[in-house]
């Protein structure tokens, strides 16, 4: 057989490709360099929200970073307008931003009295320069130098057109499998607004629990129509574990050591925080305690503040264990670790300890996290928090069901509805 380059190059790809598809497990928040640090994304104000605006509406997002470089450099943003999927739309830019589409983040400020040296930088999203017209699922890039393929990280953004209405209420399910464990989400869409032909194709609902799009329910089919109200309660679409109270770690200051704080080692380059044990609470009984369901929020207890004056700390997890889990590697999750599963955020197993065990580099405020198991033996197993957690149906958890709808001919999906529902406020 003769061999040709296009043969070579065929027999390459071949072994490329699905490596690459296998090895590439970044999704769309996701910070690429290692001196990037404490990204926050969120409502003006109000570190604890959604980076979510309503089209029109003059609503502004606060971007803020650390850059533990200690230097200047020239950072850029854009955005890209996406799917429901988070899939690039086939849109021109024109068609869905006004202005620039690339704005220069100007504010910047070097770190005062941290330990840690980094500089931090801050804007407000969308800014004059450049803003969407158009209602959907935005990706928030930031790169160095006004060249994209240099990206430091990217954030969700969305943009709701209220076009269309959703309500809706959490009730136990009534299946004995997960009626201890589950929660069900029961929601209608009113799509009065809409030219809705055919809402099985142009109709897409996505269910997120406490904002994170790792557990998403993606699609869901409603149970019926009726005139233009679409109802959602399938027993087995709309329900997801619905976990404990968050665990908790309280860093608003490193002099003063809290409940939660076991010591802490001072340097004169750095600090080390070494957190109480976390153990085994699969099988304990539900214990409700406030938390901020998995988020963190940058913060000092010094009167400083905590984004330029706020300093890092390496802090030390451990879970200790009777016999390690067969078959299973430990992470440890929360905003904190934007959700992902990768070498920075597994824990080690330590023989003379008995414990996992494993490392953040954080920044001074308040933090919630969960301890999660991936099956190893099985390509793309997903995390889950059964055994380090446990599920009990009455833990409050927030709800935000997205609604998006493709117009006839359209090349877009646009988010249309948004509400997000409290399991104890909003409970049946």
């Amino acid at each position: 057989m003769r061999i040709t380059p296009v043969f070579c190059l065929l027999v390459l790809l071949a072994y490329i490709l699905p490596v690459a598809a296998q090895d590439n497990p970044i999704g769309p928040d996701h910070v690429y360099y290692n001196n990037i640090k404490s990204v926050k994304f969120n409502q003006a104000g109000d570190q604890l929200t959604m980076p979510m605006i309503t089209l029109g509406s003059g609503d502004k997002l606060d971007l803020s970073f650390d850059d533990l470089d200690n230097d200047v450099k020239n950072y850029y943003y854009t955005f890209v307008l996406c799917n429901a999927d988070w899939s690039p739309a086939q849109i021109n830019q024109l068609e869905y931003l006004r202005g620039f589409s690339e704005n220069r983040i100007q504010d910047s400020r070097f770190s005062s009295i941290a330990l840690q040296k980094y500089t931090h930088y801050s804007v407000q999203v969308p800014g004059q320069n450049g803003y969407p017209i158009k209602s959907g699922n935005y990706l928030l890039k930031v790169y160095l130098d006004s060249d994209t393929t240099q990206l430091a990280f990217t954030r969700r953004m969305l943009v709701v057109g209220n076009k269309a209405g959703v309500s809706g209420f959490i009730q136990q399910p009534v299946t004995p499998k997960i009626f201890r464990t589950h929660q069900k989400i029961n929601f209608s869409v009113g799509t009065g607004g809409l030219n809705l032909v055919n809402p099985f194709d142009q109709l897409k609902v996505v269910i997120l629990q406490n904002y994170r799009w790792d557990k998403a329910i993606k699609y869901p089919r409603p149970l019926f129509i009726k005139g233009n109200t679409i109802e959602y309660n399938w027993e087995v679409d709309c329900v997801m574990p619905a976990g404990k109270e968050w665990r908790w770690i309280d860093l608003r200051s490193f002099r003063l050591q809290t409940e939660r704080v076991k010591h802490t080692d001072y340097r004169k380059d750095g600090t080390d925080v070494y957190a109480q044990p976390d153990f085994e609470r699969g099988s304990k009984l539900y214990q409700y305690i406030k938390d901020i369901n998995g988020l963190y929020y940058l913060a000092t207890l010094d009167d400083y503040d905590p984004f330029f004056e706020g300093d890092y700390a390496n802090v030390h997890f451990s879970f200790p264990v009777k016999e390690p889990y067969a078959g299973y590697d430990m992470y440890i999750v929360g905003q904190l670790t934007d959700y992902e599963i990768n070498d920075n955020t597994k824990l080690s197993f330590n023989p003379a300890t008995m414990a996992y065990e494993g490392a953040l580099f954080l920044k001074q405020g308040f933090y919630n996290y969960e301890y999660a198991l991936v099956d190893k033996t099985v390509t793309g197993s997903q995390p889950f928090t059964e055994y380090t957690e446990g599920n009990w149906w009455e833990t409050e958890n927030n709800y935000t069901i997205l609604v998006y709808y493709r117009a006839l001919g359209g090349r877009s999906d646009e988010l249309v509805a948004t509400v997000t529902l409290n399991s104890m406020l909003s409970r049946k």
